[in-house]
């Protein structure tokens, strides 16, 4: 039997990657907290599946160039899924609608 260990990335710099992706497509995750929508631990996980990609610098230049301006998660982001259904679900959309 063999064991595989995953290296984590720094936990600081995911939390924020995650974050900052989430508020790129106008997504509190504060909100959807405390809307029920998300649970503590299931935003552990997306921080933690953040922590196991790869893909930061590419996340890094997709922050750059879409900032607040993104409809969707990009298509690379472990978490997109999680993101752009959190997106859909917590209504209306702020900012998209001009209710910002």
């Amino acid at each position: 039997m063999t064991a595989t260990i995953a290296y984590l990335g720094d936990v600081t710099r995911h939390f924020w990657l995650t974050r900052s992706v989430a508020r790129a497509i106008d997504v509190s995750l504060a909100e959807a907290m405390g809307t029920g929508i998300l649970s503590a631990a299931d935003y552990a996980g997306m921080v933690t599946r953040c922590r196991m990609c790869p893909l930061v610098a590419d996340c890094q230049a997709w922050l750059a160039e879409h900032g607040g301006s993104a409809t969707q998660a990009p298509d690379h982001c472990v978490n997109a899924g999680v993101l752009n259904t959190l997106a859909a679900q917590l209504d209306p959309p702020r900012g998209r609608a001009g209710n910002g």
